[in-house]
């Protein structure tokens, strides 16, 4: 683990947590080149305001509508312009995993996503596996 790499995976799940929309589209610009791209499945989304949407939504499903949070996994590493890292989300009063995943971000020079790469892993909810 790098600490550098370890603090942008904290960060980065900690902005899908963060219950104010203005601190979280704060961070989402601090965190994020401004055509940064994310990508999930077959969803694209590009730039800022498609940003904001996308973890939006997720806090809106998982967090505030579940009372989950996303916490990352004391593995991050870097090499060159790539960060990666596991990701939990768990259920706040018991501790328990309910979802797991695995990020690879692609920074700029300056350290700003530019890119979360797709990734064709395993994603598992209660244990189970949601994708081969």
């Amino acid at each position: 683990m790098t600490l550098q790499a370890q603090a942008l995976a904290d960060r980065y799940t900690a902005a899908w947590n963060q219950p104010d929309a203005t601190a979280r589209a704060a961070e989402i610009r601090a965190l994020w080149t401004e055509n940064g791209e994310h990508y999930v499945r077959e969803r694209e989304v590009r730039g800022y305001e498609q940003l904001y949407v996308r973890v939006a939504g997720s806090y809106e499903k998982n967090v505030l509508g579940n009372g989950f949070r996303f916490r990352a996994v004391a593995d991050a590493q870097r090499l060159r312009d790539v960060v990666t890292f596991h990701w939990e989300m768990i259920r706040p009063q018991t501790g328990e995993v309910l979802a797991t995943g695995f990020e690879v971000l692609q920074l700029d020079a300056n350290g700003k996503i530019l890119v979360r790469l797709p990734v064709r892993g395993r994603v598992s909810w209660r244990g189970k596996s949601l994708r081969p």
